[in-house]
């Protein structure tokens, strides 16, 4: 199988954090790991092109890059308060029409909307520019508290660090979660991070409270026993109100919520790791039965497990 070919499209001054998210994701070579991706850098205008801090990249690739691509990546996007030239625009909507993947970090959802790839659909942007954003184009459904949104052929995320959710999401959704788990070992960061935009967005009045840490590591540790809210809370030495409170602050969603994203998230790497038979992974993380696992992780995942494990599991990583 040949590597997934992925090229980052760039725009004086770029953002260089944006693009050194797809560039770690996708173009570091990790010791003791298959190598999945190639990547590259094209601009409209190959040459010097600056960026954001005051330095300079050097690109050599200009837009026949895009024709070559398997998934084309916005890493912000400069010239959101322009127009975009037409080759810029006409190479954007030639790769989508041919089957290219988009997906575009931050102010890069501006070009995709500008070049009527998000029409009648949902996408996310920076919390900042979201308003903005759903004004300028009010054909587009915007949550301006998602981290990211994946509509399979195109792609959206908040800014920055949601960049990196979004490119790890996506190589979970081509090679499965161990591999993308390992990705984001490597960078030192969690493989998944729960919540929206919200959490960062809107300003506490109060003073937060003590971190959760402590108490989603114990949790985690015991994903097979029935944890409840009122488990949780006691542990924490909390109200369920307050704590339900301190998840939505620190963390932008609800204690059940998270849980069953820790759940699903395991019993991904059991589908991917073992040969355990369904049921018994249904009761390794906690959801009790074969049944309960199949309605949730369709639910999240979008597919059975037995799908899962066929696309991701042992006999597939033999066969790549």
């Amino acid at each position: 199988m040949g590597l997934h070919r992925v090229v980052a499209l760039v725009q004086p001054p770029q953002a260089e954090f944006e693009l050194g998210s797809a560039a770690e994701v996708f173009g570091l070579d990790r010791p003791g790991m298959p190598n999945r991706y190639s990547f590259r850098v094209c601009a409209e205008r190959p040459g010097v092109v600056g960026t954001k801090s005051g330095g300079a990249l050097y690109v050599t690739d200009g837009l026949g890059a895009l024709a070559e691509a398997d998934t084309i990546v916005v890493p912000a996007w400069a010239g959101k308060d322009a127009a975009a030239s037409p080759a810029v625009v006409e190479a954007v909507r030639a790769a989508h029409a041919r089957g290219a993947r988009l997906a575009a970090i931050c102010t890069g959802a501006f070009l995709l909307a500008e070049a009527g790839l998000l029409e009648g659909r949902r996408a996310t942007t920076h919390w900042r520019y979201a308003a903005e954003f759903a004004a300028r184009y009010p054909g587009v459904d915007v949550d301006p508290d998602a981290l990211y949104i994946d509509l399979g052929d195109i792609a959206t995320s908040a800014g920055t660090a949601a960049g990196i959710d979004l490119c790890l999401h996506l190589v979970r959704a081509d090679h499965g979660a161990g591999h993308a788990a390992r990705i984001a070992r490597h960078m030192v960061m969690p493989p998944h991070r729960e919540g929206g935009q919200r959490q960062y967005a809107v300003a506490v009045e109060e003073e937060p409270g003590e971190s959760l840490g402590a108490l989603l590591e114990w949790a985690a540790e015991r994903l097979h026993e029935p944890l409840t809210l009122e488990d949780l809370a006691a542990r924490s030495r909390l109200s369920p109100r307050t704590l339900a409170r301190r998840f939505g602050e620190q963390l932008g969603t609800s204690p059940g919520r998270w849980l069953l994203a820790q759940r699903i998230a395991a019993a991904r790497v059991l589908l991917e790791d073992t040969d355990l038979p369904i049921e018994a992974v249904a009761v390794r993380v906690g959801l009790s039965s074969a049944v309960n696992l199949r309605r949730r992780f369709r639910d999240r995942v979008g597919t059975t497990p037995a799908a899962y494990r066929r696309a991701f599991g042992r006999e597939a990583a033999r066969s790549v």
